[in-house]
Order: structure tokens, then C-alpha cells, then sequence
């Protein structure tokens, strides 16, 4: 059974590959990294886990049993009870309802883990999975999402009130 793990300096190894892996299917919906972001993926994986430290993020990877990384699933901004949610599930998964588990796992961890009380999301308006992913974890439409929210697509933003 994948285990949702707080992200550590020893999963680099693996998120790169999950990352490289996934690439040309994550490009498909949602905007291309870049080679850049390979090309430095050291320096950001550590930039990431200092943030996690501050308190800024809290990043985590969704891990089979055989140790691969089978998504990522990241609260960003956390400020006032709130944050973004972000996630990418592995190709090799996607459509088996492991996003939307993942997402509702994520939901109860960042109000008992770390007090948050509304999670965002956005999404471009052709990445139909992701949109069904929000709304079965609980997540309602909250207005329109601009280019520069989505790395160049307009889309919409996705609320969840987390309080019960």
C-alpha cells in the first residue's frame, strides 16, 4: 500500500526519477519544468526543504512499497490557516483514484498536522482529471485562475473549507 511520506534529503534520488520519468505526461496538462529545473534539481530539492523547515511548505512524495515515487503532493504559502495545494501523480497510476485518496489524506494531515483551515487549488481549464480530483476531495470552484497563476493557462481556483 503507497504511504504519503514528509518529504527528506535522502528521496532526491527518487523524486528526480519520478520527475524524469513523468515528464513528457506532466507537460501534457500542466506546464514543462524546464530543462533548468533538472539541470539545478539539487539546489531546488534543497531550497524545498528549507522552506519545509521555515514552515513555508510542507512538501510531501507518495511512496510505493518498492520505494518509488509515485506522486508529490505539496502545500505551498502556508500563511494564516491557509495554503495551495499543487500535486502530479505517476502516469503508471493516474485514473486509479490515487490522486484524489492522496488529496483527501493530504486534508486531514494539514488540519491535524499542520492547523491549516482552507486549502486553494487551481487548475487550467483543460486538465479535466485534475478538476475531478478537486471536486471529489471536497474542493468547490472559487473564481477564475489567470495565466500567471497556471504557467501560462487560464484556469479556475478550487477552494476546501478544512474545518469540520
Amino acid at each position: 500500500m503507497p504511504e504519503l511520506k514528509q518529504l527528506r534529503a535522502g528521496q532526491a534520488s527518487a523524486v528526480l526519477a519520478f520527475e524524469l520519468a513523468n515528464r513528457a505526461y506532466f507537460a501534457a496538462s500542466i506546464s514543462d519544468r524546464g530543462d533548468e529545473f533538472f539541470d539545478h534539481f539539487t539546489d531546488r530539492y534543497n531550497a524545498s526543504l528549507a522552506e519545509q523547515e521555515a514552515g513555508i511548505c510542507a512538501f510531501y512524495v507518495l511512496v510505493a512499497e518498492d520505494g518509488s515515487v509515485l506522486g508529490r503532493f505539496n502545500l505551498y504559502d502556508v500563511e494564516d490557516g491557509t495554503a495551495r495545494l499543487g500535486y502530479r501523480v505517476a502516469e503508471r497510476v493516474a485514473g486509479r483514484g490515487v490522486a484524489t485518496a492522496t488529496v483527501r489524506e493530504l486534508c486531514r494531515m494539514a488540519t491535524e498536522m499542520h492547523g491549516l483551515r482552507t486549502l486553494r487549488a487551481a487548475t487550467s481549464h483543460d486538465n479535466a482529471a485534475s478538476q475531478k480530483v478537486l471536486a471529489k476531495a471536497g474542493f468547490v470552484p472559487d473564481g477564475p485562475a489567470t495565466p500567471a497563476d497556471l504557467g501560462g493557462k487560464a484556469g479556475t481556483w478550487y477552494q476546501r473549507d478544512l474545518r469540520p
